[in-house]
């Protein structure tokens, strides 16, 4: 296998020279070509919209009105309030780090910038995922990322995030094993959560571990996928598929495993760090009873709904597992709704405005760099 020098070229800032010769952009993958269907995506809004309207409906008949929840919030002490914007920019900050792990040389700024604009179009927009990773190879594009380092570390960043999802539960359930108070439904969840994981573990360590044992993973994926391609009409080479996707990603993975790893755990934490800190501050200290590790069971758990492709990230399936996973564990009912809406709002919403700098301060990079006659991404 022959390794391309351009993942372990450190990107170059706007202006400078680029690393190969032309421009970034002439090789982009299919993917950055994408561009968002109108109508699919006013459709996939309204239905984010009804859904979001469905699960609050629910959270507030079972646990309160939004109402009595408004009133709690505006209870909240300003050291509390302090508190949450602390775990939110650190939230943002963190959020960061797993890019720069999966792209070797990428420098902060730019990570910053491609990170939080890629998330701000992911949540917000209905079915924007794809046009998100489009706009990924974009941006990376422009702050002189080879493709072939576009590609690996965009590959990476999603393969942990499904690893992060599967190992969540693990935790949360192991976080909690000890205090007597499990569910046969809590088990359960940690024991899909860790099959569903040693399985992708072993499937990737496979790809990894010769061009010939991932050779026999894409030959075996062939032959389970073969019915349903056929029924589909489509044909896929899968074994040429997962050959590629190993030339793009075994160096960095084998060398950065370890910090990808840690980096994408500092992620889940802070998300944690929120909603605890907003449990904490609606309560008014007549939950602690309810304890640290219950809290981080009920945000580990919940983070399985961010499976069900019904909104953006999740949004709304996640806060209905949340608060039925906080009231098993004794919050008080009259608290959920409240510490649900500061817990969605406080980490949407800072990130959400962050992606919306962050996305206008590339496109007036990338038109002043046409002004000046440079080539710009888009």
């Amino acid at each position: 296998m022959t390794t391309d020098p351009s993942i372990n070229t450190p990107p170059q800032e706007p202006g400078d020279e680029p690393a190969t010769t032309g421009t970034a952009t002439d090789e982009l993958p299919s993917a950055a070509k994408v561009t968002l269907d109108k109508k699919k995506t006013i459709i996939g809004g309204i239905v984010t919209l009804v859904i979001l309207g469905l699960v609050f409906w629910g959270l507030s008949k079972k646990f309160g009105s939004f109402a009595d929840a408004w009133v709690q919030i505006q209870q909240m002490t300003p050291i509390v309030i302090a508190s949450l914007a602390l775990v939110a920019v650190v939230n943002i900050i963190v959020y960061v780090f797993p890019d720069q792990r999966a792209i070797p040389g990428l420098k902060y700024k730019p990570a910053f910038m491609v990170r939080q604009t890629s998330w701000m179009m992911a949540a917000l927009v209905p079915a924007g995922g794809a046009f998100a990773v489009a706009l990924q190879y974009l941006m990376l594009a422009s702050y002189r990322v080879a493709p072939a380092a576009a590609t690996s570390g965009i590959a990476i960043t999603s393969v942990w995030s499904f690893f992060m999802t599967f190992l969540l539960p693990v935790l949360g359930v192991l976080a909690v094993a000890t205090s007597g108070e499990l569910q046969s439904a809590w088990v359960w969840a940690g024991v899909i959560g860790l099959a569903a994981l040693v399985v992708m573990v072993v499937i990737f360590w496979l790809i990894l571990r010769s061009e010939a044992s991932a050779q026999k993973v894409g030959a075996l994926g062939q032959k389970l996928a073969a019915p349903v391609m056929r029924k589909m009409h489509k044909e896929m080479d899968l074994t040429d598929s997962v050959m590629s996707f190993r030339d793009e990603v075994v160096d960095v993975v084998k060398d950065r495993w370890m910090s990808l790893t840690v980096t994408n755990l500092a992620v889940s934490f802070m998300q944690f760090m929120i909603l605890f800190v907003a449990v904490r501050g609606v309560s008014e200290g007549s939950n602690d009873d309810v304890t640290f590790a219950e809290i981080f069971a009920a945000f580990a758990i919940s983070r399985l709904g961010t499976l069900i492709p019904l909104t953006p990230g999740g949004l709304g399936t996640v806060a209905g597992v949340l608060g039925a996973m906080l009231a098993a564990f004794g919050l008080n009912e009259e608290d959920i709704l409240a510490a649900v809406v500061v817990w969605q709002v406080v980490q949407l919403l800072p990130q959400a405005i962050t992606g919306m700098v962050t996305l206008l301060g590339w496109r007036v990079q990338e038109g002043r760099k046409q002004k000046q006659g440079q080539p710009a991404a888009a």
